[in-house]
């Protein structure tokens, strides 16, 4: 290691600190911009929201022509609309540069003041090493939000479901009359949203009907199968296990069951 060496890898130290100094600022510059001019764009978006209707008659109006024809108007409304999405781009870019350039610099010179061997001898490896660790940070993120989702969702479902375990509410009794939905819940505190389904569906199968189906079509397959299998009307060994079994899915399907399969789904 020559005395040349050592003030070249000084050199270049010092001149990746100074780029790194002025990226920073200006990735500052630009995060501060596209995060104000965003914040406007969504706050605006909130205000139209908020009049409903009476934005939408507005704009089939002689406003709505003003605002179409008005080349300042069209240029602001394009402006807050573009520039967050060119903003956010120029942020990514402009740390791409930073870290492909300065790597490199800081890389360069200590492979020459102190005789370590560089990372990589392409200067372009050093940009797809911020790429590689841009996705990665990217999926761990988006990883962690759907584990949050799934756990909050999951929470929400246990609420709903109260604190009981499967627990039905009772046989037949009554055989004088049937087609009332009792409102039973089916409630359940540990069981998984598998569970839910999984008896959702057998009910469904139990009544013959679609695991779509809605509130009514559920009500006149119960009151047809009910009507097959009352005892009173159906001598058969099993009418009275089978009925049984058609009252108890049909308890389940209420329509806040029918909601939450739907979101489960």
């Amino acid at each position: 290691m020559n005395l040349i060496d050592r003030v070249y890898g000084k050199t270049l130290f010092y001149i990746g600190s100074g780029m790194e100094f002025v990226l920073r600022i200006l990735i500052a510059i630009m995060s501060f911009v596209t995060n104000i001019i965003d914040s406007l764009a969504k706050s605006l978006l909130a205000i139209l929201g908020m009049g409903g209707c009476m934005f939408f008659f507005l704009m089939a109006g002689p406003f709505g022509l003003y605002v179409l024809f008005n080349p300042n108007v069209m240029a602001t409304l394009l402006f807050l609309v573009l520039f967050p999405k060119i903003g956010k781009g120029l942020v990514f870019y402009l740390s791409y540069l930073k870290h492909m350039i300065t790597e490199y610099l800081f890389d360069y010179s200590d492979s020459l003041t102190k005789g370590k061997s560089m990372k990589h001898k392409n200067f372009s490896a050093y940009g797809r090493d911020y790429i590689n660790e841009w996705e990665e940070k990217r999926r761990k993120e988006q990883e962690e939000r759907q584990r949050q989702q799934q756990k909050q969702w999951e929470e929400q479902f246990k609420q709903w479901q109260g604190f009981r375990g499967y627990q039905y509410s009772g046989g037949y009794g009554n055989y004088g009359g049937y087609g009332q939905n009792s409102g039973y819940g089916g409630g359940y505190g540990t069981a998984s949203v598998s569970d839910f389904r999984n008896q959702y569906e057998k009910s469904c199968d139990v009544l013959g009907v679609s695991y779509t189906s809605d509130a009514s079509q559920i009500k006149s397959s119960y009151r047809k199968k009910a009507k097959e299998y009352h005892p009173d009307i159906n001598k058969s060994e099993n009418a009275t296990k089978m009925f049984q079994k058609i009252n108890e899915a049909y308890e389940f399907l209420t329509e806040e069951n029918i909601s939450r399969y739907k979101q489960a789904a």
